[in-house]
């Protein structure tokens, strides 16, 4: 059996791209799932097949990769987690952005490694990823910078973060966040409670001043030393400058024969691709990506 995601006409719906938070614009189209109940069979249905049919993959198989690929064509559509007006788990494999594609792909590739084939499983990954402790409290409780999420992520011995060696990770990004401390109208939580805006500029003081090695966009190239540094399926985070913000866009990395692409939920092209020009040259056309972090799946 092939399941791929984005060829399927299953009548229900799908997620969003969200660094740094979601704007105050909601989707609308959105299922809320509370973590310990599948309000939604659907989306069990769909998670469980996926599952089930990477179970049944050769033991080399990528899964990050083999799990992007079957959301290949799925709408890029932005704000799928501001659906609610209490905080929720969101589940949303019908619509994604960049955030919840790897947030998405990271849940199903833990869920094979653990050996765990249910709708459960997947829930209690994404719910441990994104938010603090696995604990829904509020919106604050959210990840909302991927820094941040970075950091509690490699803490839990879910991801790590890839700095070395040196090249091609020869540039540290010292992060300066406060966009959504300083941009309040522009989410709807914080709109609807103005008292969360102190407990975020806490959290974004708390990240302020944090230094991590990354690979400069003018090095992002095929070269050997990048081939060893950098793994088909990896997270890939383009750092930015633009004020207040650390992470511009997300997506997971494919080598081709030319060199290093994205595979990510684009905004340009309105869907899940794999891009066809390379990163090289993605990059080279965004003034404000400074470079690429890099960030890979635990396999315990």
């Amino acid at each position: 059996m092939i399941l791929c995601i984005g060829a399927v006409a299953l009548a229900c719906p799908m997620q969003s791209c969200a660094n740094g938070g979601a704007s105050a614009t909601s989707a609308g189209s959105a299922t809320a799932v509370d973590s310990s109940d599948a309000k939604q069979p659907a989306y069990r249905i769909i998670i469980e097949s996926l599952l089930r049919v990477a179970a049944k993959q050769d033991t080399t198989t990528n899964y990050p990769l083999f799990f992007a690929r079957k959301f290949l064509n799925v709408p890029y559509v932005a704000h799928t987690l501001e659906v609610n007006d209490e905080e929720e788990l969101v589940i949303n494999v019908r619509e994604l952005d960049c955030t919840t594609l790897v947030e998405t792909v990271t849940a199903l590739t833990l869920c094979i490694y653990q050996n765990q084939l249910t709708f459960t499983a997947y829930q209690n990954n994404l719910r441990n990823m994104r938010y603090y402790n696995g604990v829904i409290d509020r919106y604050p409780s959210r990840i909302h910078y991927f820094t941040d999420w970075i950091m509690e992520n490699s803490k839990a011995g879910i991801i790590a973060e890839i700095q070395q060696p040196n090249p091609p990770f020869t540039q540290v990004q010292t992060v300066k966040v406060n966009y959504m401390s300083q941009h309040p109208q522009s989410y709807k939580a914080l709109k609807a409670h103005p008292e969360y805006v102190a407990e975020i500029a806490r959290m974004e003081q708390r990240l302020t001043g944090q230094k991590f090695r990354y690979i400069p966009k003018s090095e992002v190239r095929d070269t050997p030393v990048m081939r060893e540094a950098v793994h088909d399926g990896d997270i890939i985070a383009i750092t930015c400058n633009k004020p207040g913000l650390d992470i511009a866009h997300l997506g997971l990395a494919v080598w081709r024969e030319d060199g290093l692409h994205l595979l990510n939920a684009s905004q340009l092209h309105k869907k899940v691709v794999e891009e066809p020009m390379t990163l090289y040259q993605y990059l080279q056309q965004h003034p404000s990506h400074t470079g690429i972090r890099i960030i890979r799946i635990n396999h315990k």
